[in-house]
């Protein structure tokens, strides 16, 4: 009787926010979860991000807040909110004539922003909250090794804390646990989807997009007035800011303690020529971002090109995510994309409020019975099938983005566009009209539907755009012919017209 009344078991894999997430909505629902991480604790400064980075801008939209906002933990957002700063507009950074400018253009006609996120913060918020519930469990440094889906069973590696004699290291032992559901969210380099593809079928793409990308730091300013936080700030602080290159760009996000963290996205080519010569680092920068060497040291440019990876980005599409009612994959696992529409973090954290809300349309209670199993496949079942339709358009979406961002801003067609669309949100909003940023970010439409709707209005511009155009020369036309008809010679010609063509249909 007590087995068939247990309690939900859920193990969640990878500690980063997508994951804290997925074990914050399992713990809100009576299961006793267990976080499994590969790293040590996030919260600890120690800690070496997967990628051996210091990067800690992330960029929180619509879509993670309301993830967030239904996870039953009212106080969180209030917490992630300490962390972030609100950003209300692009600035696009260029020289012409030999003079800097900028030039904003903002996100939304109706004054929504997006926000600039401390990605240790919202770990910690996360974990923190996490960690005050009793039926959560939290064991770092646990490598997933192994796993059977089908006996609900996985390995981990953990240290001992006991060197061996032998060795300067310490020896590692293997741990089995047992599960009901398995959520993996492990990122871009899954083991749990390593291990999934051996239990089901799973299509899966992976690429590499010929662009490397290194990190830079524009540095926090003296305070003038040590209570002006504005005053740290080199640059405006609600912007992000683009300095577009056609081919590559430069990027900074503002940080809480004044600085930017800056990225340069650079085909690989580009990267191999600095590399071979890193004394022209700054040359590259004056010639193509005209300002940042303003902002950051020749000195400093250099050192972060040499002492900061190279780094690739990765696209990845895959499906199923799931496996009967034991196993399924959330965030960069299932999706992993390219950074270019900040997306990344909130599709996943989207994943997990998608995710439970089939969970709780099929299971009522956490406590585990003869038909939790059978109503679980189900549900993740039906997310599977449902979700991958949108991972694959915000895959997509990013990619496209990349050119939106690195040379479309400029484009006078592009600014038109845009500016079109914001109108007719304003002035005609009972059409439904929006721009696809803004349906993206300030939304929770579908991401394939955001595709839908947006070649849908692509479509009626055009048309629209060959009316006005065409219209003046048609009616001009129409004029002339109806003039022409009503002539002596109009009735004549006309009816030896008529009677060639009706010759012709015959």
């Amino acid at each position: 009787m007590m087995d068939e009344e247990k309690r939900q078991k859920t193990i969640v894999i990878g500690a980063g926010p997508v994951g804290a997430l997925a074990a914050l909505y399992a713990a809100q629902r009576g299961h006793e979860v267990e976080v499994y991480e590969l790293r040590s604790d996030l919260r600890l400064p120690s800690t070496t991000p997967l990628n051996f980075t210091k990067s800690i801008n992330l960029a929180l939209s619509e879509r993670g807040i309301n993830a967030m906002r239904q996870s039953g933990c009212p106080n969180l957002l209030n917490k992630v909110d300490s962390e972030t700063i609100p950003l209300r507009a692009r600035m696009i950074h260029g020289a012409k004539g030999g003079d800097l400018y900028e030039l904003s253009q903002e996100y939304d006609v109706h004054g929504r922003t997006i926000f600039a996120v401390d990605r240790g913060g919202l770990n910690r918020a996360l974990l923190d909250e996490l960690e005050s519930m009793p039926n959560v469990k939290f064991f770092f440094n646990h490598k997933l090794t192994g796993a059977d889906f089908k006996r609900r069973k996985a390995w981990f590696e953990a240290p001992t804390g006991k060197a061996p004699q032998d060795s300067d290291g310490v020896r590692d032992q293997e741990v089995e646990v047992n599960f009901d559901l398995l959520i993996g969210a492990d990122g871009a380099h899954s083991a749990a989807r390593f291990h999934l593809m051996k239990y089901v079928r799973m299509d899966y793409q992976q690429e590499y997009i010929d662009t490397l990308w290194c990190e830079f730091t524009i540095p926090a300013k003296e305070r003038e007035d040590a209570n002006d936080r504005q005053s740290s700030f080199s640059i405006s602080p609600h912007h992000l800011h683009i300095w577009p290159g056609k081919e590559f760009m430069f990027i900074a996000i503002p940080s809480l303690d004044g600085s930017f963290t800056c990225t340069l996205f650079l085909p690989s080519s580009h990267f191999n020529t600095l590399e071979n010569d890193p004394n022209s680092v700054p040359i590259f920068f004056d010639t193509n971002f005209p300002g940042v060497t303003s902002l950051i040291h020749p000195s400093e440019l250099i050192a972060s090109f040499t002492q900061n990876p190279h780094l690739p980005l990765i696209s990845i599409k895959c499906g199923p995510y799931h496996f009967s009612d034991s196993a399924v994959i959330v965030g960069d696992a299932a999706h992993a994309m390219v950074p270019f529409y900040g997306q990344g973090m909130n599709a996943g954290l989207e994943d997990v409020r998608v995710l439970f809300s089939f969970l709780d349309e099929h299971i009522l209670s956490p406590t585990y019975t003869k038909n939790t199993a059978s109503q679980r496949a189900q549900a993740l079942a039906e997310y599977s099938s449902f979700r991958k339709d949108d991972a694959h358009a915000i895959n997509d979406l990013a990619l496209e983005n990349y050119t939106e961002m690195r040379a479309s801003v400029v484009s006078p067609l592009y600014r038109l566009r845009k500016w079109l669309e914001e109108r007719m949100s304003v002035y005609l909003p009972n059409l439904g009209w929006r721009t696809k940023y803004s349906r993206v970010s300030f939304g929770n439409e579908r991401y394939s539907e955001v595709v839908r709707q947006s070649e849908r209005q692509g479509r009626l511009l055009v048309i629209g755009s060959v009316g006005v155009l065409t219209g003046p020369i048609v009616l001009g036309g129409l004029l002339a012919w109806n003039r022409w008809r009503r002539s002596d010679a109009g009735p004549e010609r006309f009816a030896e017209w008529r009677t060639w063509l009706n010759a012709l249909m015959r």
